[in-house]
């Protein structure tokens, strides 16, 4: 009993000064890591709010890359900070960057669409192509911007429909943005019969045209016969107004010319066709031609 109470002792006393040893030894590299664990939380911080104020000083920078980026440059100080306290115990950093670097390509292979969408997004985020607010058509859907975040770019439709659209869609098409530039043209293409007066009706059309507000004055508007269809003389209105008003001109203008056709007796035909009949042959005829193909005959 006292050989086993002793050599109990003597274990103990060996784990003690093992112990011991491994305090003194790495005491400094512990006290250097835990240093350089708080310094690196402390400078990830600066370095978070110095990239964030640093692109908040460009307007047009959008805040959702903003944060992304100061996001990034914040663990990547702290990526550093952990490479630095592994070195202080000795380990081999270069075999764990290798390592990271291997986990690093096998993840963006597994979600190799997900970070596609990501980069789609932040370019969408740079150059801008929409923005919140516009509406825009691409990949044969449209609707007004509702949100555009890293992986996908919200939009409704004018239905009222919600629409989650990948934003490699949108950056891998061509965007058709209806609300970026500040004006807008429209050719409004009205029908008239043949029969009808066409001086008559071009200037029905632009006085419409100068008497509407809303249709900008230092662009003249025009008129012009711009086809002679099957059944109509098309004439088309050429005219310019900014974005905002031109879906409600369009229709309004569409609607006064109606009234003021039929006011002046201008018809709007409808597609129409004419069709021949040709009489079919009596039974007689059809007797004297069997004759005479048999006297020719013979």
């Amino acid at each position: 009993m006292e050989m086993q109470t002793e050599n109990l002792m003597t274990a103990a006393q060996a784990a003690l000064a093992q112990v011991s040893e491994f305090a003194v030894s790495y005491a400094f590299s512990i006290l250097g890591a835990i240093i350089l664990i708080i310094a690196g939380f402390i400078v990830a911080g600066m370095v978070e709010r110095w990239v964030r104020s640093a692109l908040d000083r460009f307007p047009s920078f959008d805040v959702t890359l903003t944060s992304f980026l100061s996001k990034i440059a914040r663990y990547a100080v702290l990526v550093l900070v952990g490479v630095t306290v592994l070195a202080q115990f000795g380990v081999q950093t270069a075999s764990i960057i290798a390592a990271l670097g291997a986990a690093g390509l096998a993840i963006g292979l597994a979600l190799q669409g997900t970070l596609q969408n990501v980069a789609a997004g932040i370019m969408l985020l740079v150059l801008k192509p929409f923005r919140v607010g516009e509406y825009v058509e691409a990949s044969g859907i449209s609707g007004t911007i509702q949100s555009i975040g890293l992986f996908a770019t919200e939009m409704k439709t004018v239905d009222g429909l919600y629409i989650l659209a990948p934003n490699s869609s949108l950056w891998n098409t061509s965007v058709t943005n209806y609300s970026r530039n500040a004006r807008r043209r429209n050719d409004l293409v009205i029908g008239i019969g043949y029969d009808d007066d066409i001086d008559l009706a071009q200037k029905t059309m632009l006085e419409l045209a100068t008497a509407d507000d809303r249709i900008l004055s230092d662009q003249e508007p025009a008129t012009f016969v711009s086809e002679l269809g099957d059944s109509a003389v098309n004439i088309t209105l050429r005219y310019w107004t900014t974005t905002s008003d031109w879906w409600q001109t369009r229709l309004d203008i569409t609607k006064a010319a109606k009234k003021a056709f039929d006011d002046k007796g201008i018809s709007i035909p409808f597609p129409q066709r004419d069709i021949h009949y040709l009489p079919l042959p009596t039974e007689e005829q059809n007797t004297g031609d069997s004759k005479k193909s048999a006297t020719k005959g013979q």
